[in-house]
């Protein structure tokens, strides 16, 4: 037992000791430490870009959510919130389209955080808003540590129940809700197996879902497919078609290797399809009985885990232009 005597003091830092400026070093710090952010959220946000022009302003980072596929703002500040970042905010957000709005700042001030409440309880479920407070903490003399802290996020809860409660409000089909329990409950089983594999916790209503690999344009994803089929596969969209092409065909000269730790896989590229896939998959539907979802649960987790282990280091590895390293990766 550690002697009580010896515990630290724990005390916070301002940040604007070691962040002078939010542009030119805050906002390039956490474009490259997103997985701190992500634990905070329960998300899985991929960097896009920083300083992203809308009209005569930019929006500090620019990112996609790999769970959902939706667009990301991320609003900072090394001062207490005020009214002008709310109105960038949600200038942003229209001019971008943004489902997820993340504002940072070391201090919400009470009319801030419920401006967020407010917006979470009235716009439409699939626009999410959180408020985060940047805190630096340190014991005794040790360097400062980074916590995000939530002060404001959507009730999924009171959402669906708004959704479904409101005229002219678009209803989930009894199939939409089928794929929301069947991913939340897989979700909630490969943290059991697996706690380091994802930060995602929030689950839509899609027959799909999407996990980071570590590197931007890269996706694991678990779906269902027409032909009632279910499959798990590696997603490769960088944006850039020529890029995709230069991935696929560098990942399937290891096809040999990929398939002795894989078994059979689909190597699915198409001419003038922007994203390629490579997959494994198994008879199945959403309808299919309880004891055969149960299955593919566990079917789901076992491939993911080999696809990780297999997979992830070549994704990391690869060069996809002449003289351009790994510079991708998050």
């Amino acid at each position: 037992m550690m002697d009580q005597h010896h515990l630290g003091r724990l005390s916070r830092v301002d940040p604007r000791t070691v962040w002078v400026r939010e542009d030119h070093q805050f906002t390039p710090w956490l474009a490259q430490n997103l997985a701190l952010l992500n634990e905070a959220l329960g998300l899985e946000i991929e960097l896009t870009g920083t300083e992203k022009p809308v009209g005569d302003f930019a929006v500090d980072i620019y990112a996609r959510e790999v769970g959902s596929g939706h667009e990301v703002i991320i609003e900072n500040q090394l001062a207490a919130t005020d009214h002008g970042h709310l109105g960038q905010l949600l200038t942003y957000a229209s001019g971008l389209d943004a489902r997820i709005i993340v504002w940072i700042s070391p201090h919400f001030r009470d009319e801030h955080r419920q401006a967020l409440e407010w917006l979470n309880r009235e716009t439409s479920e699939s626009v999410s808003f959180f408020g985060v407070e940047l805190e630096l903490l340190r014991i005794d003399d040790s360097a400062p540590a980074p916590n995000f802290k939530l002060v404001a996020q959507p009730s999924e809860w009171q959402k669906a129940v708004k959704t479904r409660s409101e005229v002219g409000m678009r209803q989930f089909s009894q199939r939409q809700i089928d794929y929301n329990n069947f991913f939340t409950d897989l979700v909630s089983k490969i943290h059991e197996r697996m706690p380091a594999f994802t930060n995602v916790r929030r689950v839509g209503y899609d027959s799909w879902i999407h996990f980071a690999t570590g590197r931007s344009g890269f996706a694991f994803s678990v779906a269902f497919t027409s032909g009632n089929r279910f499959r798990v596969e590696v997603e490769i969209d960088t944006g850039d078609y020529d890029r995709n092409r230069i991935a696929f065909e560098k990942l399937s000269s290891e096809k040999e290797a990929l398939e002795s730790a894989l078994g059979g896989l689909t190597w699915d590229f198409k001419e003038g399809r922007r994203a390629q896939r490579i997959y494994t998959d198994r008879d199945a539907a959403i309808d299919s009985p309880d004891e055969i979802l149960d299955d593919l649960k566990g079917w789901a987790i076992e491939t993911l885990m080999k696809f990780r282990d297999a997979i992830t280091p070549r994704i990391k590895g690869l060069v996809l232009e002449v003289g351009i390293a790994d510079s991708d990766d998050l």
